[in-house]
């Protein structure tokens, strides 16, 4: 298991002892579970995440039980974070968010690329990830560096994250590389003086990344279930 995984799970592990899967829906962009504990009813979002292999095709579907995860310990559902199916683990991931008792006292409501053109304007930026605002990042930044791990027109290689980002003072990463299992290294390429954010729904709004030497989390909190 990754060590960001590990501290994630652990943070929510008792609390989904204790709740009850309410419902899941698992759509082309967004799969959201909705869970049920003493507080009331949350949710948690999570991006519709990619296969990165065919072992989806043939006798073994993406989801193993689907039509039955609503019968599931939410435990066994949280722990689909961990799966080698990326379906399941938008899935878990979403459960994971649903779970996460998230302090609104340190949270504001700001989009992400305010953040990073405040810290980035004029310097050196990473970002793992292609998102939409890449082209208003590009005019404001000295430099921008896009990684892929599926690179399109001037994106370079995920692979290409040992070179790039210790040249970069501000870094943006998706949280989906939480879910695939590449944020450690990722972060552990970051200079210790360079500017982190972690950003995308997948995100969880955890102090757990900001221990992990992440400066920004912006994620989605589900307000309305």
């Amino acid at each position: 298991m990754h060590h960001i995984m590990d501290q994630l799970l652990a943070q929510v592990t008792a609390k989904a002892a204790q709740a009850k899967i309410v419902g899941i829906t698992v759509g082309s962009h967004w799969t959201l579970v909705v869970i049920e504990d003493h507080d009331g009813i949350h949710g948690g979002l999570a991006s519709a995440l990619e296969e990165q292999s065919d072992h989806h095709h043939g006798s073994e579907p993406p989801v193993k039980d689907a039509g039955n995860l609503l019968d599931y310990p939410l435990i066994d559902l949280l722990n689909l974070s961990l799966s080698d199916h990326m379906t399941e683990v938008s899935i878990g991931f979403a459960t994971l968010n649903a779970l996460l008792d998230v302090d609104l006292g340190l949270c504001r409501e700001v989009n992400a690329l305010d953040i990073i053109l405040e810290h980035g304007t004029g310097r050196d930026v990473a970002v793992v990830g292609h998102f939409p605002f890449t082209p208003r990042l590009k005019q404001s930044a000295k430099n921008l560096w896009v990684l892929e791990r599926n690179p399109k027109g001037n994106d370079l290689p995920a692979s290409e994250a040992p070179n790039i980002l210790p040249r970069a003072d501000v870094v943006a990463i998706t949280g989906t590389s939480i879910a695939n299992g590449t944020f450690d290294a990722l972060i552990a390429h970051c200079r210790p003086d360079a500017f982190v954010v972690v950003l995308g729904a997948t995100t969880p709004l955890s102090p757990v990344l900001l221990d992990a030497g992440v400066h920004a989390v912006s994620g989605t909190l589900v307000v309305d279930t």
